[in-house]
């Protein structure tokens, strides 16, 4: 038993040894497999404690992965060696240089920022080791220039045109750009004015802000861009520094319905790693962005990091991560395809040094080694073309080229595509209706983009300028206080709040020139009135208070006068007007009952009934003398049959027959003359009762100065004045008035019950009169002419706009004439 025991436990431990052998094998085979990959040594230069360095370095990390998982029977492996050197130059510097020396790497991906990768890509060309940054936009760094420097990201040179184009469309003539003060923000700022030159906008101040500026310096620089009148600002910033800007601009109120915020991509494609402060502070911003087409890769790799990281940031308006991540994805693809098909042998993968030792302790700039497999690395990524996560992944001159810029708007915590713009179309509200349309011009029109919320939540477009204050911070505009003819100036006062609003021709003028505007005037209206809410003077005072300086501007039916523009500037006349005088109508004889005797004379009248009874007379004499059957009868009854025969001639209704010619030839003149008279009583009377028949009551204004008639005119009018001055009425037969209903009652009444014999008005008031009541009165008499209705405002007003528009042809402001 203890035998056969001993023999079935032994047998049992060797199966069980079996069974873990084969189990293992596969597993130890691969271990070894992978031990005999050749391992290319990469550097990686990022700042861990950067938001873009934590996520680029993530998905390093995850395209490394995906890549060998994709490709399993590749020889070689990408071996990353990661260095952090935050954000300093030296040691940036420092650390390359160590990869160099001490890992002996032969390609750097990174540094972040251009301002490193100045002295990095020195150092690469020595060692022949080619630095690639998916990162380091600047313009300042060129690989045309510096051979061993690969961008796989693109030049923030391509997104200029874009801008610009934005820029155009919606006719700001003057930007402020604020920039970073290093190598990545000033890179950029001479592409941008030349482009900004090229489209006439002026560039009257450049805000430079280094990234150690505390917030105590970005708030005086932010209020020293405040006190100019520009209010178009384009921030080319990294997402650490813009995100304390425009945290310091929302709190220092300069996001408003006045100003324009442009950001560049550095910013708009960072929007989310900001942070969520950051991003509601910069509600109503406008960026400019690469365009990434949504491949099926693309979409498939967002699914994927949704599922294994939820809560990530957003891009394009869907889950995924940051442009510069995708292209940190792209690049460790292109690398490890490159590399592979670069190794030959593992003599490649060893650095040449001129010094006997392999390694130093201390770093030496002076005997860095070079790299035998750099240079291949280099010609083979320059050389390669593949579809990425960010589209076509191709170099040219040594960076990519972007295919079109998305156009955003900043809304609450996202990013919504109001356009796009290309080199080919300019800009377009889709890309798929452009490219299917195959329109061949170029747009620079805003219709081309879709509604944009500016700051403020405003969807009125910035007019991007505004007008310098003269004392105060708004522009204090006085508008007339009056009770009639509100058609063109009336002022609503709220029953529950007592705010005043506004209505009338005037005012809608008003409103119609400022939206004209090429910049923004803020402004407050005042009232002419005084504490019990009645009119405090008239026009002329109310237009002196520009001269004592209480008000800038005057609006409303302001009449431009010679005397006035002593002392106020007028604007072009918006209205022809002239002086006249209305009466009233003389009654209509058509309400006459008589009105049918009016067509003929009494004289007429009188001939037609006497010839009338003598054709009767006549008739009875003769045909009786022929004893005619049909007039026989008594003397009277002959005579009522021949006045009745006469009568009924008129219409041809006669039933007696005349038997002697004479009778007839009597008959044929009296038949002949009742023709003509009733086809002239006819017309005449048609004409009475069809045609109105408006004769005034008085036409000469001689007759009512000699008369000493009273006349009315509009309360506050300068026409008071010119009654006295121009026309010589005493100024005691003067009566003001209010409104029109005012002007109905004094001229119905009339001189004898208290009324007036005419009115004086502005032709303007006149025809709104007249417009009501066109049947009881008329305009009479020669007008007297003057230059019609204008705004008023002060000479200091003119002379800024005009200083403004001096550098704009295509504006112009104009005096009133006096």
């Amino acid at each position: 038993m203890t035998t056969m025991s001993r023999s079935s436990t032994l047998a049992i431990f060797s199966c069980i040894v079996v069974l873990v052998l084969n189990s293992g094998g596969p597993a130890m085979a691969a271990e070894g497999d992978l031990s005999r990959k050749e391992r290319v040594k990469v550097g990686l230069l990022l700042d861990s404690n950067a938001t873009m360095g934590r996520i680029a370095s993530s998905y390093i990390n995850t395209a490394l992965s995906d890549f060998y998982e994709a490709h399993p029977s590749y020889r070689t492996r990408l071996s990353l060696h990661f260095r952090n050197p935050q954000n300093d130059v030296v040691l940036v510097a420092s650390a390359a240089l160590d990869l160099m020396q001490n890992e002996e790497v032969h390609a750097i991906i990174g540094p972040a920022y251009s301002s490193q990768a100045k002295f990095v890509i020195d150092l690469g060309i020595k060692a022949q080791v080619p630095i690639i940054s998916f990162s380091a936009t600047s313009p300042s760094l060129s690989p045309t220039q510096s051979r061993y420097f690969v961008r796989t990201a693109y030049d923030d040179c391509s997104q200029v045109k874009a801008i610009a184009a934005l820029i155009q469309a919606f006719g700001w003539r003057e930007i402020v750009p604020i920039y970073e003060d290093t190598d990545y923000g000033n890179g950029l700022i001479p592409y941008l004015t030349d482009a900004f030159q090229n489209i006439d906008t002026r560039v009257p101040y450049r805000s430079a802000i280094h990234p150690t500026a505390q917030d105590i310096d970005i708030l005086k620089e932010l209020n020293k861009v405040m006190t100019m009148p520009t209010r178009v600002f384009l921030v080319h910033m990294t997402a650490t520094l813009g995100s304390r800007l425009f945290v310091l601009a929302n709190e220092a109120g300069m996001l408003n319905e006045e100003s324009v915020w442009i950001v560049t991509d550095g910013l708009s494609s960072l929007l989310d790693p900001v942070g969520s402060t950051a991003m509601s502070s910069m509600q109503g911003v406008v960026g400019v962005r690469p365009y990434v087409p949504m491949s099926k890769r693309l979409k498939k790799f967002m699914e994927k990091q949704l599922n294994t990281s939820p809560g990530i940031s957003t891009f394009n308006g869907t889950e995924t991560v940051n442009l510069f991540s995708l292209w940190a994805y792209d690049t460790i693809w292109a690398l490890a395809k490159v590399a592979e098909k670069q190794w030959t042998s593992s003599d490649q993968l060893r650095y040449v040094r001129p010094s006997t030792n392999r390694k130093m302790a201390a770093l030496n700039f002076s005997d860095t080694g070079t790299s035998e497999m750099g240079p291949k690395l280099l010609q083979g990524i320059i050389n390669l073309s593949f579809h990425g996560l960010s589209g076509l992944f191709e170099m040219v001159h040594g960076q990519l080229q972007p295919s079109g810029f998305e156009i955003i708007n900043v809304l609450g915590n996202e990013e919504k595509i109001i356009g796009y713009w290309t080199s080919k179309h300019g800009l377009s509200k889709t890309l798929s209706n452009r490219t299917e349309e195959n329109r061949e011009y170029y747009s620079t029109s805003m219709d081309d983009l879709k509604p944009i919320l500016w700051p403020g939540k405003t969807q009125k477009e910035p007019k991007g300028w505004v007008m310098p204050p003269l004392k105060d911070t708004k522009m204090k505009i006085s508008v007339p206080f009056k009770t009639g003819f509100s058609e063109f100036f009336k002022i609503h006062w709220d029953q529950r709040t007592g705010v005043p609003s506004y209505s009338g021709f005037s005012y809608d003028m008003f409103i119609a020139v400022m939206d004209a505007l090429p910049f923004y005037m803020p402004y407050e209206i005042v009232p002419f009135m005084n504490a019990s809410r009645q009119s405090a003077g008239t026009y002329d005072e109310m237009l002196y208070q520009i001269k004592l300086q209480k008000v800038d501007i005057v609006v409303g039916d302001v009449i431009v006068v010679a005397n006035r523009s002593n002392y106020v500037d007028f604007t072009l006349p918006y209205s022809e007007s002239g002086v006249s005088m209305v009466v009233a109508i003389k009654d209509d004889e058509r309400r006459n009952m008589w009105i049918f005797l009016r067509p003929l004379s009494w004289a007429l009248w009188l001939t037609i009934g006497l010839s009338f009874v003598l054709t009767s007379l006549i008739v009875c004499f003769l045909e009786g003398r022929h004893q005619n059957e049909d007039f026989g009868g008594s003397r009277s009854e002959q005579l009522s049959t021949s006045l009745w025969f006469s009568f009924s001639t008129l219409v041809f209704a006669h039933r007696e027959k005349v038997v002697n010619n004479r009778t007839r030839l009597v008959l044929a003149v009296w038949i002949f003359l009742l023709l003509i008279i009733t086809q002239s009583y006819t017309a005449s009377l048609a004409s009475l009762l069809t045609v109105e028949q408006l004769q005034p009551q008085y036409v000469d204004v001689q007759e009512l100065v000699r008369k000493h008639y009273h006349v009315g005119y509009q309360k506050g009018s300068y026409v008071r004045e010119f009654l006295v001055r121009d026309l010589g009425f005493d100024e005691s037969r003067l009566i003001p008035l209010n409104s029109a209903e005012e002007y109905h009652e004094a001229l119905s009444n009339g001189i004898g019950n208290g009324g007036v014999a005419a009115i004086y008005e502005e032709t303007p008031f006149i025809k709104l009169f007249l417009g009501k009541y066109c049947n009881k009165y008329m305009m009479v008499g020669p007008r007297y002419r003057n230059d019609g209705f204008a705004f008023d405002l002060m000479c200091q007003c003119t002379s800024t706009v005009r200083h403004f528009h001096g550098g704009h042809p295509s504006s112009r402001t104009s005096r009133g004439r006096s």
